[in-house]
């Protein structure tokens, strides 16, 4: 038997499917995405399969989401050897106070779960869409829902609460903090390897999305997001952390709540800041002041934050990068290790330039204090293992 592990976005399908060996995950064997599947896109498909990668474009139809899951379904026939299904994982974004464990969906919960909708608007909706599409396509197999925020479960209300009326917390005004699939597969595979993975470790997620996660013995215990998925740090097109007293200000100006949801999500972060683009590889291309501006920022606010988390923690006993630019960026990871000297972080120049995001890598010098990893994240393979252990 296997279990597809799914992620569904606004304008994407990410897919994965994992082998089951008794009760246990191996390794996927299939993983692939749709793309383009926006308004007005150019959907393609693309897949891995025994060492063979192949592309081809979609015929854009009514719903190019229907299509794709149309084709998904032919490709799982088609290819020979493929174990048969025994359900399907969907990453979750929000949890919120509600589910703190993964857990199997029915319409009742779904229904639930629209309700957190606002707090994740770019991604939520289309996660819970995601599920009910799977659910109308492969009826026969349980639809199995695994939470960004359930990894953070763990974090102490002195982290967790906002200094507001004790009557809004208790309705769940609270921050929750996101990327637990990827922190809990990083701690994962930390624990695998470093003895001091016990310790006090903070994780990276930098990408399009970015956060930082403080952990003890393997529990998160302070993030950098919070309620909603905007704050913290810069990120692609969002704001990160941002003075209320900005909201109260742009609405005496007249603002909507749209305009200002679309300025917070959309239009800011890396892009609002070089007006040039969200992909920090582009930036890291142009020669243009803004574009080198928007990385420092960027690069600032992480090591502002890490300064922060290593005092929770009391300490820093190993630092781990991972995400699109947290695996890639050998000049950010640089840049922030340098600044983190003083904690006792030294980053080998040689093995930094080698950590290209194809392989879990230690980057820290013999004489570090402290250990840095760079370990490419795998969100579907803890959303099949949370879905094993629910079937088992």
């Amino acid at each position: 038997m296997s279990l597809l592990a799914v992620n569904a976005g606004s304008s994407s399908l990410k897919f994965s499917l994992y082998p089951l060996s008794g009760n246990s995950v191996t390794a996927s064997i299939l993983t692939g995405q749709f793309q383009g599947l926006e308004p007005h896109g150019t959907p393609q498909m693309s897949w891995q399969f025994e060492g063979k990668a192949s592309t081809e474009a979609l015929v854009s139809g009514a719903d190019p989401f229907e299509e794709s899951l149309a084709r998904l379904r032919h490709l799982l026939a088609s290819l020979s050897g493929l174990p048969p299904l025994r359900g399907i994982a969907h990453r979750v974004v929000h949890g919120g106070s509600l589910y703190r464990n993964s857990l199997v969906v029915d319409t009742d919960i779904l229904d639930r779960l629209e309700t957190l909708n606002s707090l994740a608007p770019l991604h939520q909706p289309h996660n819970l869409a995601g599920i009910r599409a799977f659910g109308q396509a492969f009826p026969d197999l349980p639809q199995i829902a695994c939470f960004d925020t359930a990894y953070h479960a763990t974090v102490p209300a002195q982290d967790y609460e906002f200094a507001l009326p004790r009557t809004l917390t208790e309705t769940g005004v609270r921050r929750y903090g996101f990327h637990g699939l990827s922190y809990q597969f990083i701690m994962g595979q930390l624990m695998a390897r470093s003895s001091k993975a016990k310790g006090r470790v903070l994780m990276a997620h930098l990408g399009n999305g970015a956060s930082l996660c403080g952990a003890l013995n393997g529990s998160s215990q302070t993030t950098t997001m919070g309620l909603s998925a905007l704050d913290g740090l810069i990120m692609g097109t969002r704001s990160g952390s941002l003075d209320a007293g900005v909201l109260l200000y742009l609405l005496e100006q007249g603002w909507t709540h749209d305009r200002l949801q679309t300025l917070l999500y959309k239009e800011s972060g890396l892009l609002g800041i070089s007006g040039l683009s969200a992909d920090m590889r582009k930036l890291r291309q142009s020669d243009n002041p803004q574009a080198r501006h928007a990385i420092e920022l960027f690069t600032h606010r992480i090591i502002r934050e890490a300064g922060a988390m290593t005092s929770c923690l009391q300490g820093l006993d190993v630092i781990a990068f991972s995400g699109g630019i947290g695996e890639h960026d050998t000049a950010l990871r640089h840049d922030v290790g340098k600044a983190l000297g003083w904690l006792g972080v030294n980053i080998d120049a040689d093995l930094n330039g080698k950590a290209t995001g194809d392989q879990v890598m230690a980057i820290h010098a013999p004489e570090s204090r402290i250990e840095v990893w760079v370990i490419p994240t795998d969100e579907g393979f803890v959303a099949a293992t949370e879905a094993a252990r629910l079937l088992a």
